[in-house]
C-alpha cells in the first residue's frame, strides 16, 4: 500500500522527473498520430518502412532534445529539424514537409488551448502548476492525442486533402517556403503567449486569437493552393500551344501527303513498269523519310509524353530543331511520370543535353538526333538515350565535363556549354549515371536513373 501510496503523491504533485520519464513512450505516440494526420491531409504516398523510419527517428530526436535543450527553443530547434526529417524519411520536398510540420503544430495548439483551460477550470490551480502535476498533464495530453486521431480518421473517410504541386519553378517554390516559414514562426510564437497566458486571459479573448490564427493558416493555405493551380495553369496553356503548333505542322504534312498522293503511287508505277528497282528502293527511303518525320510529330502527344514539365522541354527542342531542318526521332517506352528523380533537376539535365545535341547536328551535313526512353526491369533502371551527329570526332569526352571548358577551333563549345552543371546535379544523387561515348557517326549520352 505505501508504493501505491507513494506513486500516487508522485503523480499528484508537482515532478518533472516523473512526467519527462513518461514522455519516453509518449513520443512514439504523439509522433505517430502527427505523421497520420499530416501525410493524411497532404496525401503523401508513403511505404511502411518510410513510416517506422520517420516515427524512430523523430521520436529519438524528440527525447534528446528534451533533456539538452531547453524550453521553450527546444520547440522551435525541434519544428526546424523536423521538418529536416519529414523530407529525408518520407522522400518528400522541403515544402510539403514545412506544412507537414505547420498542420500538427496548429492542431495541438487548438487543442492544448481549449483542453489547457478545461483543466485549469477543473483543477483550480495556475496554469504553471497545473502542467507540473504528471497526472494532470498526462490525462491532457492523452486526450489530444486522441482528439488528433479522431480527428485523423474522420479526414481520412471524407478523403480531404490539400494538393499541394511539386511542379513549381525554383523561384515559386522559395517564395513558398519563405511564406510558409514565416508564418510558422509567427503562429509559434502567438500560440506560446497564449499558452503561457491561459489563466491570466479571458476565455473568449484566447478562443478568439485562437480562431483567428487557425483562420489564417487555412486563408494562407488556400491561397498557396490558388497560385501553384495558377502556375500550373499556366504551364498547360504553355504545353497546349506547344501541342497546337505540333498538331498544324501534322495536319498541314497530311494535306500535303494527300494532294501529292496520286503523283506518289504514279511515280511507284513509272518504277515498277521500267522494273527500275534501284530508283524504286531511293524513292522508298525518301519517302519514307517523310513518313518518319510525321511519325514524330504524332509522338509529340502529352497522353504519351504525360508529364508536363518533360513534354514542353522535349516538343520546344523539337520545334526549335526542326526549325534548323534537325531530324528528331523521338522513342517513349516508359511512363515518363515514374523517372525516379525530381523532375526539376531531371528537366535541366534534359535540356542542357538536347541543346548540346542541337548544336552539335547543326554543324553536320547529316543532321540527326535520335532521343529514346526505356526501362530496364532486370536491372531496375530508366535509361534516357540521346544521339546525335557531330563533326569532330577527337571529341575528349572527359574534358567536355571541366568548367569553362571550350575549344572554338574544334567546334567544342556546344558540348561544354551546360555538362559542367550536368555533373554538379549527377554528384548529388547516387541513383544517376551518365555515360559518354563517341563513334563515327553518333556522339551519344546515356543517362541512367536506377529505381531502387
Amino acid at each position: 500500500m505505501e508504493i501505491i501510496q507513494n506513486m500516487w503523491t508522485d503523480l499528484t504533485t508537482p515532478n518533472e522527473w516523473i512526467f519527462n520519464i513518461f514522455s519516453i513512450p509518449l513520443s512514439f505516440l504523439e509522433n505517430t498520430v502527427m505523421m497520420l494526420l499530416f501525410i493524411t491531409i497532404l496525401n503523401i504516398e508513403t511505404t511502411k518502412k518510410q513510416r517506422y523510419l520517420y516515427v524512430i527517428i523523430i521520436s529519438i530526436y524528440s527525447i534528446l532534445s528534451l533533456v539538452f535543450i531547453p524550453k521553450p527553443y527546444g520547440t522551435y530547434i525541434n519544428i526546424i529539424i523536423g521538418i529536416f526529417i519529414t523530407s529525408f524519411t518520407l522522400k518528400t520536398n522541403i515544402f510539403k514537409a514545412i506544412i507537414a510540420e505547420i498542420i500538427p503544430f496548429i492542431v495541438t495548439a487548438f487543442l492544448e488551448t481549449v483542453f489547457g483551460r478545461l483543466f485549469l477550470i477543473i483543477s483550480r490551480q495556475p496554469y504553471e502548476y497545473a502542467v507540473s502535476i504528471p497526472i494532470y498533464r498526462l490525462s491532457m495530453v492523452l486526450i489530444i492525442y486522441t482528439s488528433i486521431f479522431i480527428i485523423y480518421k474522420i479526414i481520412k473517410y471524407y478523403k480531404f486533402h490539400i494538393i499541394l504541386s511539386d511542379n513549381l519553378n525554383k523561384k515559386s517554390k522559395i517564395l513558398l517556403i519563405l511564406n510558409s516559414l514565416v508564418g510558422l514562426i509567427t503562429l509559434g510564437i502567438q500560440f506560446y503567449l497564449i499558452v503561457f497566458y491561459n489563466d491570466k486571459l479571458p476565455i473568449y479573448i484566447i478562443l478568439l486569437t485562437t480562431l483567428s490564427f487557425i483562420s489564417y493558416f487555412f486563408i494562407s493555405i488556400y491561397s498557396l493552393i490558388k497560385t501553384t493551380k495558377l502556375e500550373i495553369t499556366e504551364r498547360t496553356l504553355e504545353e497546349t500551344q506547344l501541342y497546337n503548333k505540333s498538331l498544324k505542322i501534322l495536319h498541314d504534312n497530311l494535306r500535303a501527303f494527300r494532294h501529292d498522293f496520286s503523283n506518289i503511287v504514279q511515280a511507284i508505277g513509272g518504277y515498277a513498269e521500267s522494273k527500275d528497282f534501284d530508283g524504286l528502293k531511293k524513292y522508298y527511303s525518301q519517302l519514307l523519310e517523310d513518313c518518319q518525320h510525321v511519325n514524330n510529330l504524332e509522338t509529340l502527344n502529352p497522353e504519351l509524353i504525360n508529364n508536363p514539365a518533360i513534354y514542353s522541354i522535349l516538343a520546344s527542342k523539337y520545334h526549335k530543331a526542326d526549325e534548323l531542318g534537325i531530324k528528331i526521332n523521338l522513342e517513349i517506352l516508359i511512363d515518363l511520370n515514374t523517372i525516379n528523380v525530381k523532375i526539376y533537376e531531371f528537366t535541366r539535365i534534359l535540356g542542357i543535353l538536347l541543346d548540346n545535341a542541337i548544336e552539335a547536328s547543326n554543324k553536320c551535313e547529316e543532321k540527326v538526333i535520335n532521343v529514346q526512353f526505356s526501362q530496364n526491369d532486370r536491372t531496375k533502371k530508366q535509361i534516357v538515350i540521346i544521339q546525335n551527329t557531330y563533326i569532330n570526332k577527337d571529341v575528349d569526352i572527359e574534358k567536355i565535363y571541366e568548367k569553362g571548358y571550350t575549344s572554338k577551333e574544334n567546334n567544342l563549345e556546344e558540348h561544354g556549354l551546360g555538362l559542367w552543371e550536368v555533373r554538379k546535379i549527377l554528384n548529388k544523387h547516387n541513383n544517376l549515371n551518365l555515360y559518354t561515348t563517341n563513334n563515327e557517326k553518333y556522339f551519344t549520352q546515356q543517362l541512367e536513373i536506377f529505381t531502387n
